[in-house]
């Protein structure tokens, strides 16, 4: 990854679009340099503070990518980012928003509370802040009509119109495997930790095959004939039962970490076709961008081709007679 300075982070902030990718790619590289999250959530408020409604609803679904992607690595983001936020959805909710903004920013806050991202009371803080000019007076007369038709839409959308809303939401895998999937990092090690798992344990297992017999045979009990053979026996018999309750524990440990391992590769495995899917979606719509553009490259030649020569254009001024002279003017 790039390495991180403020004029980089400055950059990257200016080329961020709506579009899945460019969050992920942007919310992945924050991620990695989140030991400089003061600076970066700081720039970020300025952005926010700055940028146009489109502008504004893409940053807090970059916000939303990080905090929630970031959980596992740290807390830095999700606590910082509190004041922030709260500041954010003031200033959006002051404006003359569409009313399909405000439906995606509503969902977001519903995402932090189902998957308690945030606390319920910080959740509803930010509601409550987001909503404060919903039933103003003050308000312009813009702000009364955008807030009129967001309640007209949310009336009559409320059949099916939020899964509607998800499939416009722009998601991370997170966001749609069963759990949230596991880092590449955390993977390889979970997968590491079962090859040296009980049932792999070379030499526990030939200790096991290799107990004797009247420990596990109980007619062979016939044969002791004094106590001293019978105290062996106990103590064999004794050693024999916390070898295997040992291992016996162990193994149902290995098919609990068995089970999160499958868990974790079917959601990884979820995760890396969504993102497959959006890749071969992106493919085919720059395709049909290629197209398009061949398309007026060619009129554009065509269009060239049909556009006289000037080099080969007569001579206008052959025939006339020449210019007079400066001096001429002047007799």
């Amino acid at each position: 990854m790039a390495g991180f300075t403020e004029a980089v982070l400055q950059r990257k902030l200016d080329d961020l679009n709506e579009s899945q990718q460019s969050i992920q790619t942007l919310s992945l590289w924050l991620i990695h340099h989140r030991k400089h999250h003061q600076l970066i959530i700081k720039t970020w408020a300025k952005e926010m503070s700055k940028g146009s409604e489109v502008q504004k609803l893409t940053l807090m679904y970059l916000a939303n990518d990080v905090i929630q992607n970031s959980k596992k690595k740290g807390p830095e983001y999700t606590k910082e980012f509190i004041p922030v936020l709260m500041r954010a959805f003031q200033i959006i909710g002051s404006m003359a928003t569409s009313p399909r903004t405000r439906q995606k920013l509503d969902r977001i806050l519903q995402i932090w509370e189902e998957r308690l991202v945030y606390d319920k009371k910080t959740v509803e803080e930010f509601r409550k802040i987001f909503h404060q000019n919903d039933d103003g007076d003050n308000n312009s007369p813009e702000i009364r009509s955008a807030k009129k038709r967001k309640n007209s839409v949310l009336d009559t959308s409320s059949n099916g119109s939020k899964d509607a809303l998800d499939q416009s939401l722009p998601m991370s895998p997170t966001y749609l495997a069963a759990n949230d999937p596991p880092d590449l990092e955390e993977l390889q090690k979970a997968l590491q930790d079962l090859e040296t798992a009980a049932s792999v344990d070379v030499a526990v297992r030939e200790k096991i095959s290799k107990l004797p017999p009247e420990v596990s045979e109980v007619k062979l009990l016939a044969k002791i004939e004094d106590k001293e053979q019978a105290m062996k026996l106990a103590e064999r018999v004794n050693d024999a039962v916390e070898l295997l309750q040992d291992y016996n524990q162990r193994l149902l440990q290995e098919l609990e970490e068995r089970k999160k391992v499958t868990q974790m590769l079917r959601d990884y495995a979820i995760s890396q076709k969504q993102l497959l899917q959006q890749a071969e979606n992106r493919l085919e719509e720059y395709k049909e961008k290629l197209i398009k553009v061949e398309q007026v490259r060619h009129e554009v030649v065509s269009h060239l081709s049909n556009l006289p020569d000037l080099k080969q254009l007569p001579d206008v001024t052959s025939g006339l007679a020449p210019l007079p002279a400066a001096n001429d003017l002047f007799i």
